[in-house]
């Protein structure tokens, strides 16, 4: 979580029995796994002695600064909303590092348009796994029942041992 964050800044009055989500939110950032994902991140702590609702502040790699309400938003939604802003700058970045535009904009006729590749690649992938669909079609591999059901996996391909048979080579 923390590395998609360069500071971390959690406020609240130690008296406030609103201060679970900060607390909890607090153990997960010092946590040793977070902060080995990002040890450059800035945690801060500020405890208040005013009735100022405990809130959590954070800011993304990318200088945008977002702040919760800690006391209606519980630390994994808090957690959640972080991981997802986060995958989505990671994409950000992949797009810009490839040199093209961001936001990718994608033509509202394109959206309605029925995408060939589907079947080709099915197509494509029933014939790299034809070799495996053979050899459970002829029995010459044999699995206890506990294990995968590969007596089904012809079925679910819709690939038959006729089929394999007409594939020129």
């Amino acid at each position: 979580m923390l590395k998609f964050l360069s500071k971390v800044r959690i406020e609240f009055n130690a008296l406030d029995p609103r201060i679970a989500s900060c607390m909890e939110f607090l153990a997960q950032c010092n946590a040793r796994k977070a902060k080995e994902s990002n040890p450059a991140c800035q945690v801060q702590v500020k405890r208040r002695t005013d009735d100022h609702p405990p809130q959590i502040a954070v800011t993304f790699v990318n200088g945008v600064e977002e702040v919760f309400n800690a006391t209606s938003t519980p630390a994994q939604t808090i957690r959640n909303m972080i991981l997802e802003k986060g995958q989505l700058l990671e994409t950000e970045q992949m797009f810009r590092e490839a040199g093209e535009k961001w936001p990718v904009i994608i033509p509202e006729e394109e959206l309605h348009q029925s995408f060939p590749g589907t079947k080709v690649w099915c197509i494509f992938s029933n014939l790299m796994i034809s070799g495996l669909v053979l050899r459970v079609c002829q029995g010459k591999q044999k699995r206890r029942s506990s294990d995968s059901n590969l007596s089904e996996l012809p079925n679910i391909l819709g690939v038959t041992l006729e089929d394999y048979q007409n594939v020129p080579a």
